[in-house]
């Protein structure tokens, strides 16, 4: 298996709704943001897979050497081996693949977050800084695209976190702001002990409409000149969008015992809409 060809496996292994949306492109920008899903997806699986804090942190140390390696043109890891020709086309900085890496080990650190400051932190190192590489790869003229992409990632991210609220707290993690569960009055244990309330419901419609926000900001943000290269991006939103309204449509708070997923049919349908007509 070739580098390129592990990377490929990694992405169509995970099932993402991102994998959709890298159909499109051409081979060269296929394979170039492929690896970097991969990347994400390696160093994500050191905090989910691994059991013991200190391994996971040695891992994500080897990662943090790995990177250098790559940078000094000596990769070992296959990821590493297929980014290192993107690293070089598209100017990626080394900097924004740490700031990743550092995203990931705020899940060693901590479980919870005081407010919602302190959660854009965590979104931006592990959601926003990979949709600015991205941008990159998919090309753009004006540097407004980055911040496009700056509000997409946050959107992203916080799509995730409606979804996977109950699987979060199946292990043990709660994402939603502290003083947001306050104002709501949901009890941590509510959601650990995954009761289904209308305060909660409540507190997931708030954080719907928040998502909903930094999608339209960055798609009022997007330049007009940088939209077709930014087609990808924009695929991936249509998927992501679509699902955060699922979310609302089963009822909120029911993302505790259920976790809200498009149909692969829907989602090619959703990829090849948008391409074509955004």
């Amino acid at each position: 298996m070739t580098p390129d060809q592990y990377c490929e496996d990694k992405a169509a292994k995970s099932g993402s709704s991102f994998y959709y949306s890298f159909r499109f492109l051409s081979p060269e920008k296929r394979i170039a943001i492929t690896a970097l899903y991969a990347f994400c997806r390696e160093v994500d699986d050191v905090v989910d897979e691994c059991t013991d804090e200190g391994v996971a942190r040695t891992t994500l140390n080897w990662w943090r050497n790995e990177v250098d390696q790559m940078y000094a043109g000596s990769p070992q890891h296959p990821v590493t081996q297929s980014l290192l020709p993107a690293v070089k086309a598209y100017d990626l900085p080394r900097e924004l693949f740490l700031e990743i890496i550092d995203g990931m080990e705020m899940d060693l650190n901590q479980a919870r977050y005081n407010t919602f400051k302190d959660l854009h932190l965590y979104c931006y190192r592990v959601a926003s800084v990979v949709g600015q590489l991205a941008a990159s790869i998919f090309g753009y003229t004006d540097r407004k695209t980055l911040k496009y992409a700056h509000d997409l990632g946050i959107a992203f991210q916080l799509t995730n976190i409606i979804r996977d609220v109950g699987e979060d707290a199946r292990r043990g993690r709660i994402y939603l702001p502290v003083d947001e569960l306050q104002r709501f009055n949901v009890p941590a244990a509510d959601i650990l002990n995954y009761r289904e309330t209308a305060e909660f419901k409540a507190l997931m419609n708030f954080q719907i409409d928040r998502a909903e926000q930094y999608y339209e900001q960055a798609m009022k943000l997007l330049p007009e000149v940088d939209k077709k290269n930014q087609r990808t991006g924009l695929v991936m939103a249509a998927i992501y969008r679509a699902t955060l309204a699922e979310v609302r449509l089963e009822g909120a708070q029911k993302v505790l015992n259920q976790r809200t997923s498009l149909t692969p049919i829907r989602k090619l349908w959703l990829a090849w809409k948008t391409w074509w007509f955004a």
